[in-house]
């Protein structure tokens, strides 16, 4: 078995993870753990955005300009919020 630990959440987010995961066939653990893997961090989305540019830089033969990069950033961080309401 793996190493294992608790956390501490309120008994109402408690509940509402057993719901959650009920809802969905699983596990709170389970739950829990895909919501960790699934959300990449601070460190792992840099890096994820520095082998973009590295990749536009390849294909374009140039590297795009800030301000191409924060409108590509407002249409993704748009179509997030759009597929996050769409789970709702």
């Amino acid at each position: 078995m793996a190493d294992e630990t608790s956390i501490k959440v309120s008994a109402a987010t408690r509940d509402r993870l057993a719901v959650l995961a009920t809802e969905q066939g699983t596990t709170i653990r389970q739950l829990v753990e895909e919501l960790a893997e699934g959300r990449p961090t601070q460190a792992e989305y840099a890096e994820c955005a520095e082998q973009a540019r590295a990749e536009l830089a390849s294909a374009l033969g140039t590297v795009p300009s800030e301000e191409a990069e924060a409108k590509a950033c407002g249409l993704l961080e748009r179509l997030g919020a759009r597929q996050d309401s769409a789970a709702a």
